[in-house]
Order: C-alpha cells, then sequence, then structure tokens
C-alpha cells in the first residue's frame, strides 16, 4: 500500500514518527512524508528511515481563508499523485485539512492522530481564547467526521471530544501511550546523586503552560534552604504571548538560581545527570514524549494531574502528581527527593518499569497498524 503522512512541524515527523514510518516500510508498504519545508532541509533525515518526503508549505498557526484553501487543493492533488491507500495527519491543520483533502483526492482511508489539544484547549479566560476555542473545536468536528478512525494519547482527549460532540457516537478510536518510547535508545541510566545536591530537570519549550515559571519559583524557594540543590531547564525560546521573555529567564537565572540551557538536540546527557524529572505543564498534552524519555532512562517524574501527564505517574509509585498552578505541592514534592535521597533512584527504577510495560514505541506502533488495517 502507499501510506502518506503529514504533519504541520517536519522536524517532528522524524523524532515522534520516524520508528512508526519505519516499521510501515519494514512490512513491505510505501511510505511518504509531507510537512513544511525546513532551513536545512530533513528530507535526507525521513529517507534514512525507507520514506520519501515531499515539502508542503503552510502556515502551522493561525486562520487564512485564501491560504487554507490553496494548502487543502494543492494537498488533495499530492495525495492523488502519490496514488495514496492510507492517510495519517497529526496536529490540528492536517487532521483538518488533511480530512477534506483525503476526501477529495478519493483516498480510501484517512485516519486522525490527536497529539494533544494545546493553547486552544488550555484553560483560561477572555474573549479571544473563547473564539480561539470554539473555533478549534468546530474545525476537528468537520474534520474527524471525514475520518475513518480517530487515534488518541489519553483518554481525557477522547472523553472531552465525545461529550463536546466533536467525535461522531459510531467513530472507531483508539488510545495508545503516547507516540512510545525507544527504550533501547533511551536505556536505563542508574541514578548518581549526592544526597544534598539533587539535578531537577525540565525539558520544556518556553512558554507558561508548560508551568516553566511553577518550577522557576519552586526552585527560588528550594535553593534558600537548599543551596546546592541544581535546577536546569533546556528548550527553545518561543514567541507570542504565552512565550517567556529574556528579560523573565534574566531574573530566573539571578533569582531562582535556574541552570537555562536552549534547545538540546540530543537529551540523553541531561537526563543521565539528572536526579529527577520535572514537568508542571497545564498545556494540553497528548502524552509528554520528554516525561516517556526521563521515564525509560529511570527517572522519578513530578508532572501534573492533568490531561496527558497523568499517565505517566503512578502518584506515590514512580513519582508525584502535583495540582496545576500548584507551587506549594511541588516545592513539596521536589523537597522530598533532598530530604529522602534514595527516593530518586527507587521511583526512577519503577518508571522504567512502567516505561517498559506501557509506552514501548513497538508496542504502540503495532496497536495503531493494526488499528489502520494496516498488515
Amino acid at each position: 500500500m502507499h501510506i502518506t503522512l503529514f504533519g504541520s512541524f517536519t522536524p517532528s515527523l522524524i523524532k515522534f514518527r520516524g520508528p512508526l514510518m519505519a516499521e510501515m516500510v519494514r512490512r513491505g508498504h510505501t511510505v511518504c512524508a509531507l510537512g513544511p519545508p525546513t532551513v536545512p532541509d530533513m528530507g535526507a533525515q525521513i529517507r534514512a528511515f525507507g520514506a520519501e518526503y515531499v515539502p508542503m508549505p503552510m502556515q502551522r498557526r493561525g486562520l487564512n481563508p485564501i491560504a487554507d484553501v490553496r494548502l487543502i487543493l494543492r494537498l488533495a492533488r499530492t495525495l492523488r499523485s502519490l496514488n495514496t491507500d492510507i492517510f495519517l495527519g497529526y496536529t490540528i491543520k492536517p487532521v483538518v485539512y488533511g480530512m477534506l483533502a483525503a476526501r477529495l483526492a478519493g483516498v480510501p482511508r484517512s485516519f486522525a492522530m490527536i497529539t494533544g489539544l494545546g493553547y486552544a484547549f488550555t484553560e483560561t479566560s477572555g474573549l479571544r481564547r473563547r473564539m480561539i476555542f470554539s473555533t478549534a473545536k468546530g474545525l476537528y468536528a468537520a474534520g474527524l467526521r471525514l475520518a475513518n478512525g480517530v487515534i488518541f494519547q489519553n483518554p481525557d482527549d477522547r472523553t472531552l471530544f465525545a461529550r463536546m460532540g466533536v467525535l461522531p457516537e459510531a467513530k472507531p478510536w483508539l488510545i495508545t501511550g503516547g507516540s512510545g518510547v525507544d527504550l533501547e535508545h533511551y536505556g536505563f541510566s542508574p541514578v548518581q546523586q549526592e544526597s544534598d545536591a539533587p539535578v531537577f530537570l525540565c525539558l520544556s519549550r518556553l512558554i507558561r503552560a508548560k508551568g516553566v515559571g511553577e518550577f522557576a519559583e519552586a526552585a527560588r524557594r528550594i535553593r534558600s534552604r537548599h543551596p546546592n540543590a541544581v535546577f536546569r531547564v533546556a528548550g527553545p525560546m518561543e514567541e507570542g504571548e504565552d512565550g517567556i521573555t529574556p528579560d523573565e529567564l534574566a531574573a530566573w537565572k539571578r533569582d531562582c538560581g535556574l541552570e537555562t540551557l536552549g534547545p538540546v538536540e540530543d537529551v540523553r546527557p541531561l537526563i543521565a545527570n539528572a536526579s529527577v524529572y520535572v514537568l508542571p505543564s497545564y498545556y494540553r498534552e497528548g502524552t509528554p514524549r520528554s516525561i516517556l524519555e526521563a521515564m525509560s532512562m529511570g527517572r522519578a517524574v513530578i508532572t501534573t494531574d492533568a490531561p496527558g501527564c497523568r499517565e505517566t505517574v503512578e502518584d506515590g509509585v514512580n513519582g508525584f502528581l502535583v495540582p496545576v498552578h500548584g507551587v506549594d505541592r511541588l516545592e513539596q514534592a521536589m523537597e522530598r527527593f533532598i530530604t529522602e535521597p534514595d527516593l530518586a533512584r527507587t521511583m526512577g527504577e519503577q518508571s522504567r518499569r512502567l516505561a517498559e510495560e506501557r509506552f514501548d514505541v513497538k508496542n504502540v506502533n503495532r496497536a495503531i497498524l493494526d488499528f489502520m488495517g494496516v498488515a
């Protein structure tokens, strides 16, 4: 069969869908990945999985009726020229416009993957945010009606879509363990922690909804009592109203002792040198890949009792769940790893066990392909 994948951010095709494409190719299918062009070009990295790459220019954010209609028509022509038998789109525009284009192109089967609901579904107030929410809800409802099946990465998103009427009642659906994690690539690494100097690591885009500000505030409070504790955050800056400003970042370095490392290509050395992984996110995650990577390498996790995040932690077993915006509880959870040094090791071992049981990328991809009818 000819299978086409479409994502709105080409690096994600490599990081999150690479093993899935490789498994499709291994099973004897022709695979093509569509995504916006990048500098440098990422075609060679996609071809390394055995798939082809076709650039698909698009605006990731915002709505422009003329540009969006052009995208749908161009995508339909491309799907037709590729003789696509199965189409898989993920993130909102590839899901919505991809389903429309697949219908126009006569693609026999099309599937939507919901990898988190993101900014549009993050709880907040204000007319503008309500308009964004209503628009996103309407777009998803239109797209999912045309899909042959919908793949979710956590049960909360499926429940929300069903309750809102976005997911048609009879529509087939699947819930997976996120995108899964390569247990060999992110191999187990024993915690090496000095009792009075644990390293707390957060890997995240620098946006407020990821809870980076709560992480910084908890670090400020803890360092007043435990000056040897280390707090690191690694990830790219983001523009927009939710982005952390350079001035804020500088203040966190100065006042909270936060080590800011910028974007990192390979996170494994950072995880290996950490004691505990922390992501206090209230962004509507699918299942955060960074948490799965930390779990696979044997790190205890502190994250929020929020959609997507809560799926990764058995509270008190491999880490702690804290309330959204709950800096007090976050501080208390982090301090336990200082006052009880063995906790990082024992909970980290449980994280690896859970990664093996629930989030092995081989099992996740097998479930996805079975659901899509890809033999």
